[in-house]
This record gives C-alpha cells, structure tokens and sequence, in this order.
C-alpha cells in the first residue's frame, strides 16, 4: 500500500465552528460556497452517516458539468468530516477513485475557528493533477466563500 500524498488548506477562520459546520452539512447552504465563484454546485446531496451519499454536480461558466459522486466514511458531529470518491452509496467502487477528503473543525477562541481541509490521494500523480487544477487558489477561494456564509449565520 502506498502512503497517501496530501494537499493541504490550513486556517484560522473568522466564523464559529457550528455555523462552519452547517455549511458543510446543509445543502441548501452548501450550494452558497463549495466552488469558487463563477462556478457554482447544482443537486447536492448529504446523507450524513457512514456510508452516506456525499454528491453534488460542479458547474463552470462556460456550461461545463462535472457530476462528483461519493460516500461518507467518518463524521464526528461539529468537528471531522471524511468523505471519498473511491465508493459510491451502498459502497459500490467507483472507477477510478481520485481522493479522500478530511475537513476538521477546532474552536479558536473569539469566535473563531481552526479548519483544515486536506485531501489526500492515492499516487503522486493524482495529487499533483489536483494541484495543476489549482488545489490551493480553488479551495482558498471556496474557504474565502464559507468564511463569508458562516458568518452571517
């Protein structure tokens, strides 16, 4: 087995962590901030539990459409959501897995929160695929987007 090779966004956001978390659990809220503008998600669904459904449809401004389809793998309430792509619901495998994701929230005092939002792949070439995509400008962004929804919550 291969180690996993990690892509990693880690700060401290002005936003309380269970309005950060609702950002992340409510699809109705989601669709507000998880791609970095123009693009925007369509159809989110979040079925929180192991197993459960984590899917959404990306959409670009030029009417391109990326389906992402996935599986919870762990979820400690307010504080740690995994997800991956490798699995569809009912843990069907799903053909080429690109990565896990790991998003944690810790209390930072004031109102604040710690967040990291890592993904993890499973070969070097994955992870830096993900990066030429622009890993840290498109997750900066959404984290700017969440930060922003968060606190009017």
């Amino acid at each position: 087995m291969t180690d996993t090779i990690e892509l990693v966004l880690d700060r401290e956001l002005n936003a309380p962590r269970a309005a950060l978390w609702r950002c992340w659990t409510e699809p109705a809220l989601l669709e507000k901030w998880f791609c970095p503008k123009p693009w925007f998600i369509t159809n989110p669904v979040i079925d929180l539990r192991p197993g459960g459904e984590f899917s959404c449809e990306m959409n670009g401004p030029d009417g391109e459409k990326f389906p992402n389809m996935g599986v919870f793998l762990e979820i400690v309430e307010g504080r740690k959501l995994v997800t991956t792509d490798a699995f569809t619901p009912g843990w069907r495998p799903q053909g080429r897995p690109f990565m896990a994701s790991e998003v944690t929230f810790e209390d930072a005092g004031e109102g604040r929160t710690h967040y990291v939002a890592r993904a993890m792949h499973w070969t070097e070439e994955a992870r830096k695929e993900h990066e030429e995509m622009g890993f840290h400008e498109g997750w900066g962004a959404a984290a700017d987007q969440l930060e922003e929804l968060a606190k009017t919550l």
